[in-house]
């Protein structure tokens, strides 16, 4: 892993890798009109290098013994569908959501994968190519963990959201979803109603936030601890009893990167799951 230049803290070493690719300074912690691009760049990208392994695999299956890869795709599949049969009942709903929940998944954990780089590569990289090309590479911002963008995860949490409305609106009705709006939980009486209605957006709010919240905040914290230990190494070179520091780097990165293994397909599982459950809940009544 590679250590950050000597002429810069530590603090600034941490804050130059969190600064995002943007379109334009932003007015507030909230800016709809700034686009994250270091973000939107990976997230294409990663969808489509998943989009084309899977068409790929698809079109080269067999039905003797299949490879390693057709093997692995079709396990997920299988263990995909098997979960959303379980969670989501109306087999034409699933016909969308199961699929929807498929690639999420496999897309969320390529998106984490980016994490178990070296901190330092594309970044580097990326400040080479701006000063090659005459502009400042001390402001050549790229952040390559898509999902550790709050942006990011809220969007496909908020994505989730629409769909589970869309379909509490078409498996229900309007009048229906509206009836339930403002009668669950606690009755269908006339001054139970706003509480109800209370509640209910309160749940719709908290099931969005912490969908994506969720997400964010494990990756975030991964890529922080990622750059601390990259500190750790760069610490060690600066002196010669700090070698000892410099080797603990190496096997701290190399314990932590084992462990991300878990942190990166357990966050990809958690959000797939919820995104069944959030979307098979709505096609309940209550």
């Amino acid at each position: 892993m590679s250590a950050p230049e000597p002429t810069i803290t530590a603090g600034e070493y941490i804050i130059h890798h969190l600064t995002q690719w943007t379109s334009g300074p932003r007015a507030g912690v909230v800016d709809f009109h700034i686009v994250d691009i270091d973000s939107l760049i990976m997230t294409v990208l990663l969808g489509a290098l998943a989009c084309f392994v899977l068409w790929r695999v698809a079109r080269s299956m067999t039905s003797g013994v299949p490879g390693r890869l057709q093997a692995a795709v079709e396990f997920l599949v299988e263990f995909v569908d098997e979960q959303a049969r379980g969670i989501v009942r109306n087999a034409k709903s699933r016909e969308f959501v199961t699929p929807l929940a498929f690639i999420s998944f496999i897309w969320i954990v390529l998106m984490n994968m980016m994490d178990l780089l070296p901190v330092d590569l594309l970044p580097r990289l990326w400040e080479g190519a701006a000063a090659a090309t005459g502009h400042d590479p001390q402001h050549a911002y790229l952040r390559v963990v898509a999902t550790a963008d709050l942006s990011v995860a809220l969007g496909m949490s908020i994505t989730v959201l629409l769909l589970s409305l869309y379909y509490g609106v078409r498996v229900k009705g309007l009048g229906g979803w509206l009836h339930e709006l403002f009668t669950a939980p606690f009755g269908n009486h006339p001054l139970l109603w706003p509480l109800n209605f209370g509640m209910q957006l309160l749940e719709y709010l908290a099931k969005t936030l912490s969908h994506g919240m969720r997400l964010f905040g494990n990756l975030y914290a991964e890529e922080i601890l990622f750059m601390i230990i990259a500190l750790m190494g760069a610490a060690g070179l600066g002196s010669l009893s700090g070698w000892a520091l410099f080797f603990g780097n190496i096997a701290a990165g190399l314990a932590w990167s084992i462990f991300s293994m878990l942190i990166i397909v357990l966050q990809g599982f958690i959000f797939m799951m919820l995104t069944l459950v959030y979307i098979g809940q709505a096609h309940d009544h209550h």
